[in-house]
């Protein structure tokens, strides 16, 4: 299902992979517009995967997370900028301290109108010169999301300490500092 009706008002889902899930919550949980986030798995083959599976590179399915937003408010355009100022785009081997498939940067997209957009906001990116590589961050067709156990959701308010030093450590503020002043 892409669209909810809630109140008269119409909702679609972005699902975004950006390595570890933890770290893609926080920048739009707080955004008007932004009516659920939930960290999960997709893009692999394997039917109710767990965290386990997926960080062991058995499963194909990547960490990620499916936001639930009103295009009205926030549109899908800016969901994307924010995105890309999230991961390095010309990583496809995983983000930051986390490696592997698993944790790779992908664009998982819910209608044609999201893939044009998808595509369109990474040529731009590609063609504003803010990287010395390519872009490789996929973008393909949203399959089954499954989501993650429930100590990931909301990872950041359980264990805020834990979080800090893992985001810390794993060397995206830098890397998002330097290229997104």
């Amino acid at each position: 299902m892409t669209e909810t009706e809630k109140q008269g008002a119409t909702y679609e889902l972005a699902t975004f992979a950006g390595g570890c899930f933890w770290c893609m919550v926080t920048p739009f949980e707080e955004l008007p517009g932004i009516h659920g986030i939930v960290s999960g798995y997709t893009g692999g083959s394997e039917v109710n995967p767990t965290y386990e599976q997926v960080k062991a590179g058995e499963t194909g399915h990547a960490e990620a997370v499916q936001i639930r937003f009103d295009p009205d408010v926030f549109p899908y355009e800016k969901l994307l900028e924010l995105f890309w100022q999230q991961v390095d785009p010309t990583d496809a081997f995983g983000q930051f301290q986390d490696r592997g498939l698993s944790y790779r940067a992908a664009i998982f997209t819910h209608t044609e109108k999201q893939r044009e957009l998808a595509e369109q906001s990474k040529r731009e990116l590609a063609q504003s010169g803010r990287f010395d590589k390519p872009i490789v961050t996929e973008i393909v067709p949203a399959g089954p999301f499954y989501e993650a156990e429930e100590y990931h959701q909301n990872y950041h308010r359980k264990n805020p300490k834990h979080y800090k030093e893992d985001r810390a450590q794993s060397g995206r503020d830098e890397f998002i500092g330097s290229h997104w002043k």
